[in-house]
């Protein structure tokens, strides 16, 4: 149960004075929607309303608070004018501007022949100064109330700085007194302040440096955000330790005969990865083994594998991948190694209904099959095996915690194997996969082509469209990925649609489109032709970034590269260089560049290495959109910035590590205010999900 003492923070944001339903709404898509996500809104900058001077020595385009006297209100006789009120002091006028005005409101702020404080950005009109909407307005009695210096916080449609303010400064109200759960000597050799101090002192910034991430405040509430992170961690894995697995050991002569049957021999990384996995199946820990792979350093043949052993040892083995055209390019890559091993394999997906269906789930029943690959069709109740012994999920990020549960309620104490793609930077691997045993295959495969990397400004698109004629004369495939879908209004991007109407008109029928509005069947029924060569170029969105896999494919179009994040960059062009031939990708972008995308574009460029990429991306862009879309596997950082707190996590690693060693329960003094500390931050409810593993 929640610490009482936490109740009033997470009290929903209506119990705040004056925001009702209508300003929650708002409140809730920006920041949340209970009072503590308040707390958790940072401010992004800040105004310095000290300066005073005369009205004649305000400056245009200055925040400034200057005492005047109201001299007389000018309504105008069209409502859609501006209602204008003129002010002075003894050394000139200025004039109040407001659009949509109330008269009688204005009319009582600011009486005819009475003197007003007022604060706003001066600008000139006409030659006279005017501020239009002042920021504030009181009268000389009330200026000590007036905020000298104010934060100012991101907003979101339908929500001003004012009602958000005030929603901040109510959540401030609330802040309890709460027992210090960081190390004394921590605390002090870093010269943090409480936590009640330091959320009070980061919603209070006195100059432009208290809002660096860099500033002690934030670096203690930092700390407080990734040491709940990592104590969740720990203790969901102490939990999957506690918690039995199923003892697996093969005779190895399925697997032998598997591997036999490849084109090639199982890199150094991949032998290294299954020792690590076989020792996993044989302890009687249940096996929660992250398997991180570049695109095409064969984790397929991994997982494979691995499932060979519960095959050996009796059982069956399930592997889960998050499309239909995924799950199908893993049975159509395992099913030779399948056969040569003597292995019954099966795959199952949305698309297969009726009687076909129901045969797969009988001789699954049965024991009949001994590997069954597909979607979530896997996890629908009426899929029964009749002994689950290893569950393989690829694209782990695509899936969240609910359906790993599912997976693994099909059998009794079954091992999982996840597996990624996105190569992820080792802090991300720290916050994320903490609970997880990580295995990294770091080499590809013999064969594997080294793929030139080119980029080009738009203005060249014709050299491209040459290029791209030149493969298609060659019997290449060719894959042209655009940001968008359809035209859009507000953003000059390339759009799907549109420019495979343009390269039709030059390609014909060769052309093909897919994108993830279309149904499924029909963009399997696309992908197909693309690897049948039915279609020779296929124009796309990202649904193509990750898990395709046509040999022939060797030109890889990337238009609007400025706009991807470099991971996403990084999955798109291994979607070529799987075959004999040298493949090439165009990174197609609208200059000018600014610097953060001319230094993506630049480390793609320079390398082909996955995990030196992810560390680039995350030093360029931070944690929080690294993988081009946040992912459910990526946590949720409101304080913490990996880029500029990545030594913090090292020692909230460490602090976990200690603190669960000497009182795992946590019921200790120091465990109870950490037990605080996971409820604050909302690490209560990982702790029930995860305990899945």
């Amino acid at each position: 149960m929640r610490p009482e003492i936490l109740n009033p923070l997470f009290a929903p944001v209506t119990a705040l004075s004056g925001i009702g339903p209508r300003l929650a709404t708002p409140i809730g898509r920006l920041a949340g929607p209970k009072v503590v996500d308040l707390l958790w809104h940072l401010p992004s900058g800040l105004v310095d309303r000290r300066y005073s001077p005369r009205v004649a020595d305000a400056p245009e385009g200055v925040v400034a608070t200057l005492t005047v006297r109201v001299l007389e209100h000018r309504a105008p006789h069209n409502r859609r004018q501006p209602y204008r009120v003129v002010c002075s002091d003894d050394s000139g006028e200025i004039t109040l501007v407001y659009f949509h005005a109330r008269p009688d409101y204005l009319q009582r702020l600011l009486p005819e022949g009475e003197t007003r404080v007022v604060s706003g950005t001066v600008e000139m009109f006409s030659d006279q100064p005017q501020i239009s909407h002042p920021d504030h307005v009181v009268t000389p009695a009330e200026a000590e109330t007036l905020p000298r210096i104010e934060p100012i916080y991101p907003l979101t449609e339908g929500l001003t700085t004012k009602p958000l303010a005030k929603a901040v400064k109510g959540a401030l109200e609330r802040l309890p007194e709460l027992s210090e759960w960081h190390d004394a000597a921590l605390v002090a050799r870093e010269g943090w302040p409480t936590w009640h101090e330091a959320v009070a002192a980061v919603h209070a910034p006195a100059s432009l440096v208290d809002l660096d991430p860099s500033a002690t405040p934030r670096r203690r509430l930092a700390f407080d955000e990734l040491l709940a992170n990592q104590l969740a961690l720990g203790l969901v894995r102490a939990h999957m330790r506690g918690s039995g697995g199923r003892v697996l050991v093969g005779d190895g002569r399925l697997r032998a005969k598997a591997t036999a049957a490849l084109p090639f021999t199982l890199t150094a990384a991949q032998q290294h990865s299954l020792a690590e996995i076989a020792d996993d199946l044989a302890s009687s820990r249940r096996m929660l083994r992250l398997l991180q792979g570049d695109v095409g350093s064969g984790k397929t043949v991994v997982a494979l594998l691995t499932m060979l052993v519960a095959v050996e040892a009796g059982a069956q083995a399930a592997m889960l991948a998050p499309t239909e055209i995924l799950a199908r390019q893993h049975y159509d890559t395992i099913a030779p190694l399948a056969e040569a091993a003597g292995v019954r394999l099966a795959v199952l997906t949305g698309r297969d209904k009726g009687k076909a269906r129901e045969q797969t789930l009988a001789a699954l029943a049965a024991g009949e099959i001994d590997i069954l690959v597909g979607t979530h069709a896997l996890i629908q109740k009426d899929v029964d095996f009749a002994d689950l012994g290893v569950a393989v999920i690829d694209e782990q990020h695509r899936f969240g915690v609910h359906q790993r549960m599912t997976i693994q309620a099909k059998g009794e104490g079954v091992p999982v194997l996840v597996m990624t793609a996105t190569p992820i930077p080792r802090t991300l691997m720290l916050t994320a996969y903490g609970d997880m045993e990580v295995s990294r295959l770091t080499e590809k495969p013999p064969g594997r082509q080294p793929v030139t990397t080119v980029a080009l400004p738009a203005n060249r698109l014709e050299q491209v469209v040459e290029a791209v004629s030149r493969a298609i004369a060659s019997d290449d495939r060719v894959y042209w990925v655009c940001p968008l879908v359809a035209e859009s209004k507000t953003l000059d991007l390339a759009a799907a649609e549109a420019r495979a109407d343009t390269l039709r008109e030059r390609f014909g029928a060769k052309v093909g489109l897919v994108h993830g509005q279309m149904k499924a069947a029909e963009r399997d029924r696309v992908m197909a032709d693309f690897a049948s060569g039915a279609v020779s170029l296929l124009v796309a969105t990202t649904v193509i970034e990750v898990g395709v896999d046509v040999r022939e494919a060797t030109v890889m179009v990337v238009e609007g590269a400025e706009r991807f994040g470099l991971a996403q960059l990084h999955q798109l062009r291994g979607r070529v260089g799987r075959g004999e031939k040298a493949s090439t990708c165009l990174l197609v972008y609208a200059p000018p560049l600014g610097e953060t995308a001319r230094a993506r574009l630049a480390i793609l460029r320079e390398t082909e290495d996955g995990f030196r990429i992810a560390e680039e991306d995350l030093r360029l862009r931070g944690a929080g959109e690294l993988l081009g879309t946040r992912q459910s596997g990526m946590p949720d950082f409101r304080l913490a910035d990996l880029a500029a707190h990545g030594d913090l996590l090292a020692v909230a690693r460490d602090d976990s590590k200690r603190i669960l060693a000497s009182d795992p329960e946590l019921t200790g003094p120091r465990g109870e205010a950490l037990r605080t500390l996971l409820y604050l931050f909302e690490r209560d409810l990982a702790i029930r999900f995860l305990r899945s593993g």
